[in-house]
């Protein structure tokens, strides 16, 4: 696995640590579909969460939350339809919700964190 990847998954994992210490449930990771993957799927009380990780080195091209234009926006909501039609039981009753996690360090288990709760 190529050193960029090991970071993603590495931030990937972290930002799973820091869900379940905010009092989150994990539902899902990695959740793959035609139309691609979600990170993670998460609830909490009422709300389901798709949360999507970025994970960067350093801000030299930009913050993570940059890298969530309009067209990656959309693909999410599109590919949270996707979970939802698939889960329709986990479904019912709840908010959806798409936040966003995006860690900055060249090691992500002391990278500095953002959790943006209803990013898009």
């Amino acid at each position: 696995m190529a050193a960029k990847d090991d970071l993603g998954r590495a931030g990937e994992d972290r930002a799973v640590a820091h869900l379940i210490g905010d009092g989150y449930r994990i539902i899902a990771r990695n959740w793959r579909c035609p139309q691609g993957e979600i990170d993670v799927v998460a609830e909490r009380d009422d709300t389901l969460v798709v949360v999507e990780v970025k994970t960067r080195r350093s801000e030299l091209y930009g913050h993570p939350f940059e890298a969530i234009d309009k067209r990656k926006a959309a693909r999410l909501w599109r590919l949270a339809m996707a979970w939802l039609a698939a889960h329709p039981d986990l479904a019912r009753g709840r908010r959806l919700r798409i936040d966003a996690v995006g860690l900055v360090g060249p090691d992500a288990r002391t990278a500095r964190l953002e959790h943006l709760e209803d990013a898009l």
